[in-house]
C-alpha cells in the first residue's frame, strides 16, 4: 500500500481528505496546507507509487495510480473527499470514473483528462547529472540543478525528494522515464462517469485547463465546476497557498 502521512483526527460525518501530488512531489510537499486544512477533518497525503517512501512499481498507468488510491480509501474508510494535483489529479479522475462510490467530492488540480504534447523528460535528465556521491547538503544538489538549467522553484521542489544521508533520489526515475507517454498521456480504454460535485481548479496563469477541454470534462464530470487562483500558475497551491486552501474549504463544505 501506498507510504501516507496522517494530519488531523476523524471527524465524525466529515470523510477525509486525500491529497494525491503530481509527478516528482511527494507527500510532504502538501504539508503545511494539509496541517492548515486538519483543524477540522482527517487529511491523508500519500506518496504516490515509484515517489517518496512508496513502494517501487514497474508501471506508472493511471489505472494502476487509481488502484493505489481506492486501496488507500478503503484503508482510511470510504467513501472519501480526494484532492489531485497534474498526475495526481489524473490520477484522482481515473479513481473517481472507475470506483465512483469511494468519492464523495473531487478537487481536480490544474490538469484535464487529455493528453498532451509536452514531456518531462527534461527534469529526469537534469536530476541524473546530479553527482549524488559528492552531496553533503541539499543545496549542493540545488547548484547542479542551476546549473543544468533548472529554475529556482523547481531546484527546492525536486530536492525535496532527494535522500541527502544516502546519496539517492526518491524517485524510480528509470520506471518515470520509461512509462512518461502514460503519464502525459490519458488512458481511453478508462470509461465511466462521475456524477459527483467535481471542482476543477486552475491556476489564472496556467494553460493546463482550456476552453476546448471543457466538453470532454462535462461529459465525465457532469456536475464540473470551474475556478481560477489569481496569481498562479501550474503550481497553484504553492503559489497562492491561501487562496487554494480558502477554495478547497468552501467547496468540501458546501
Amino acid at each position: 500500500m501506498l507510504t501516507y502521512t496522517d494530519h488531523g483526527t476523524a471527524t465524525a460525518g466529515q470523510p477525509a481528505l486525500i491529497i494525491a501530488h503530481g509527478l516528482y512531489g511527494s507527500g510532504r510537499n502538501w504539508g503545511v496546507i494539509a496541517k492548515r486544512l486538519s483543524d477540522s477533518r482527517h487529511v491523508i497525503t500519500p506518496d504516490m507509487r515509484n515517489h517518496g517512501h512508496s513502494p517501487r512499481m514497474p508501471t506508472q498507468s493511471y489505472p494502476d495510480m487509481a488502484a493505489d488510491l481506492a486501496q488507500l480509501a478503503d484503508h482510511i474508510g470510504a467513501p472519501v473527499d480526494l484532492c489531485g494535483h497534474s498526475m495526481g489529479g489524473k490520477a484522482a479522475m481515473a479513481l473517481a470514473l472507475t470506483h465512483p462510490h469511494l468519492i464523495r467530492r473531487l478537487i481536480v488540480a490544474d490538469i484535464a483528462p487529455v493528453a498532451y504534447g509536452h514531456t518531462q523528460q527534461g527534469m529526469i535528465d537534469a536530476m541524473r547529472q546530479v553527482d549524488l556521491a559528492q552531496l553533503t547538503r541539499r543545496s549542493d544538489a540545488e547548484s547542479q540543478l542551476a546549473a543544468a538549467g533548472v529554475e529556482r522553484a523547481l531546484q527546492s521542489f525536486f530536492t525535496q525528494s532527494l535522500d541527502v544521508p544516502n546519496k539517492a533520489w526518491r524517485l524510480n526515475l528509470d520506471v518515470l522515464e520509461a512509462e512518461m507517454p502514460k503519464i502525459i498521456g490519458w488512458p481511453q480504454d478508462i470509461t465511466g462517469r462521475f456524477d459527483g460535485p467535481t471542482l476543477f481548479l486552475s491556476g489564472a496563469a496556467s494553460d493546463y485547463v482550456r476552453p476546448e477541454h471543457r466538453d470532454q470534462i462535462k461529459s465525465l464530470f457532469p456536475k464540473a465546476r470551474f475556478a481560477k487562483i489569481p496569481g498562479a500558475g501550474h503550481w497553484l497551491h504553492a503559489d497562492n497557498p491561501r487562496a487554494f486552501e480558502a477554495t478547497l474549504r468552501t467547496f468540501l463544505d458546501a
